[in-house]
């Protein structure tokens, strides 16, 4: 069942260079149990963006939810102008998110790039709420646009990577791959395709993606956000990343 609602904002403020955390709170935010989901988030006004923004759950905590965002253009920066009090249009929880179910006394690590990295704190806190324990790798462009670092150090070992060396280790998370205690178990992933495809190719281990991608309806008919299955004999041939994922199984889909 598709869920809309009239979100309120309670906080909307600039947590890195160009990156915002929004909190919300409504009727819904108590389905919002399962990581790796997201929300669609109408933008601006009237009929000036036709298309809504689909922004990855970074929390959900005592009735609020957590959105992080990047100012990439006109849409996001409007949301960024939006205050406390005000209210945004909200389809969500959509999408399937990652499965840990059954996950349970497990060494995961956890690896994002960019505005890849909101969703898996959420998951992270999850992990470790079942005795899990997380260790995460997270790449940033540099030291400007590096966020949540005491909120994942919080939840386990965490290791910090910059494309310019301005702040942790620099280069790749990819880099960062080989440092990892043998104990590792599975592993869970989101960020840019370049990243997850050479993530998924360093382990031998069971793990899942998760896909960043320009959306268009969001709820999977209009067929803009198709990526291919990896599998030759796949008999549907693709996967939509709004309604399939964008979470799947390292391996399923084209990168």
């Amino acid at each position: 069942m598709l869920k809309k609602d009239d979100m309120h904002i309670l906080q909307n403020k600039q947590i890195a260079e160009n990156t915002f955390e929004i909190k919300l709170t409504g009727r819904f935010v108590n389905t919002m149990k399962q990581p790796g989901q997201f929300l669609h988030i109408k933008v601006g006004d009237g009929t000036s963006h036709v298309l809504r923004r689909p922004l990855s759950i970074a929390n959900v905590d005592h009735h609020i939810v957590t959105v992080i965002y990047k100012i990439v253009g006109h849409g996001t920066k409007w949301l960024s102008q939006k205050q406390p009090g005000e209210i945004v249009d909200v389809l969500g929880p959509r999408g399937n998110g990652f499965p840990i179910d059954k996950v349970q006394d497990e060494h995961i690590v956890l690896i994002g790039g960019g505005v890849g990295v909101p969703p898996l704190y959420y998951l992270g806190r999850k992990l470790v709420e079942q005795g899990n324990t997380v260790t995460s790798i997270l790449g940033f462009q540099n030291i400007s646009q590096i966020f949540y670092e005491d909120e994942f150090r919080q939840l386990g070992e965490t290791m910090i990577t910059t494309d310019d060396g301005s702040y942790g280790y620099k280069g790749r998370v990819t880099e960062l791959l080989n440092e990892l205690d043998s104990s590792v178990s599975r592993f869970y992933s989101c960020g840019p395709k370049p990243m997850l495809k050479g993530v998924s190719d360093s382990f031998q281990i069971p793990g899942y993606i998760s896909l960043e991608e320009r959306m268009g309806c969001g709820v999977g008919a209009c067929f803009a956000c198709v990526c291919e299955a990896k599998d030759p004999e796949d008999v549907k041939g693709y996967r939509k990343i709004c309604q399939d994922g964008p979470v799947f199984p390292a391996g399923e889909v084209v990168l």
